[in-house]
């Protein structure tokens, strides 16, 4: 793609980058017909290809984005599916972020959506602050049904059908500090606790600490560890989601420098596709760019670190398990086959999803402020997940087991739980 870009746009570090990317796409098209959001709306604009030529205008004319590209940016998924079908290597990504960073600065949103964007970044990112507005939302479920009427309620509807019907409380398992395992140490990791996790299903965490535990590993949960960045980085409020960042890297720096970490182990894959590219978020920091790039280079997903170990089952459990592979695990991490393997050697009889590089309309808070295109993607997932014939669904990442849970009509657990299960740990919620 041949660009137009003045010498003093390209001194700016965010036009460099874009006219770097943007020179890679060869218009294609590949894209178009893997773009959930293109599957649906059957909109160029809504289509990678068009959001690039979208992004490309606005940043060569050098202007602030118009209420136009702002609706379609806001209605792809980031599910970097794309990515994965483009033959040119058009990191997409890395753009989308660039030009969401761009219509935070430069657009006024509406009220209402200004204010709910506002609200999310200050509530969902904090576990203690999360669990109370939960409470409160599940109180307020029955209201849904009337925000639903009014258009720009309609996330406020979606926020709060999303709600979990139960509450579990705060897992008393996973205090801050060392976790050391009951026989001789192997290895030593950290794992992100995460904000989701922590509240919706504190299981994950704790079985990933007991898998890692039985296996040798020592686990520390650094007392200054917090949310990764991401929500706040997708809705473009980058200074929120580069101060996270920072205080993670400190965070994680502190041991690397103190007994050392083996791995930063992440069982959200959302959160570990966004720390994996830390080290480009903090490119430009003199003081974090090479700290932030070491603690990129040593993150894992928790199937790509127990692929490493010699796993053993006293429980193995012959259930005919979905896998849904996360966007952010298959194409974000490009993580495909290893959840599937370790499932199976488990003793899980596995299937995958028909289309299943297709987005389940999860993507962080998509299902809440584009809930009609969630809501249409995620019925297409299910629908494609029952030829499977499951009693159980798999995946990796607590986004799409929320969005997937109340119609699957089978329980939808996190990949780890099924493995500590059959290793002889408790029995997943709802199975």
């Amino acid at each position: 793609m041949q660009t137009r870009f003045s010498k003093e746009q390209l001194a700016t570090p965010r036009i460099q980058l874009a006219d770097d990317i943007l020179r890679k796409c060869v218009h294609c098209g590949f894209c178009t017909a893997t773009c959930p959001t293109y599957v649906i709306k059957g909109d160029e604009l809504d289509s990678p290809r068009g959001r690039i030529y979208q992004i490309k205008d606005m940043f060569e004319q050098g202007k602030g984005a118009s209420a136009q590209i702002t609706k379609h940016l806001d209605r792809c998924l980031s599910c970097l599916s794309c990515m994965t079908t483009c033959p040119s290597g058009v990191h997409y990504m890395h753009l989308v972020d660039e030009a969401r960073a761009h219509v935070q600065e430069t657009h006024t949103r509406p009220f209402i959506d200004r204010s709910l964007r506002f609200v999310l970044a200050k509530i969902l990112p904090y576990p203690q602050r999360f669990r109370m507005a939960l409470a409160g939302a599940k109180m307020a479920r029955p209201l849904a049904g009337v925000f639903g009427l009014v258009p720009a309620f309609k996330p406020m509807a979606a926020m709060l059908k999303l709600a979990p019907k139960k509450l579990y409380p705060k897992s008393t398992e996973l205090a801050k500090g060392v976790h050391a395992p009951k026989q001789s140490k192997k290895g030593r990791v950290s794992i992100l606790t995460g904000c989701a996790n922590a509240v919706l299903e504190p299981s994950i965490n704790e079985a990933t600490l007991r898998v890692l535990n039985r296996a040798g590993i020592e686990v520390v949960l650094p007392p200054k560890m917090g949310c990764c960045g991401s929500l706040e980085h997708h809705l473009g409020m980058e200074d929120g989601a580069l101060e996270k960042v920072r205080a993670n890297v400190d965070a994680w720096t502190k041991e690397i420098e103190g007994d050392g970490l083996d791995a930063i182990i992440i069982n959200a894959s959302g959160c570990g596709t966004t720390v994996k590219d830390y080290g480009h978020m903090l490119r430009l920091d003199a003081a974090y760019a090479e700290k932030a790039a070491k603690v990129s280079a040593i993150t894992k997903d928790i199937t790509e670190y127990l692929a490493e170990l010699e796993l053993s089952y006293s429980a193995p459990q012959n259930l005919a398990v979905t896998y849904h592979s996360a966007c952010s695990m298959q194409h974000g991490q490009k993580i495909k086959t290893l959840p599937k393997q370790l499932l199976s050697n488990a003793g899980f009889r596995v299937s995958d999803v028909p289309q299943g590089h297709l987005c389940c309309g999860s993507a962080g808070v998509y299902n809440i402020m584009q809930s009609e295109i969630a809501n249409d993607l995620k019925q297409r997932k299910l629908a494609n997940i029952k030829t499977t014939n499951p009693q159980v669904i798999a995946a990796g990442n607590i986004g799409c087991i929320t969005q997937l849970a109340d119609e699957a009509g089978v329980p939808v657990v996190h990949t780890i739980e099924l493995l500590d299960w059959a290793q002889g740990g408790p029995k997943p919620h709802g199975i």
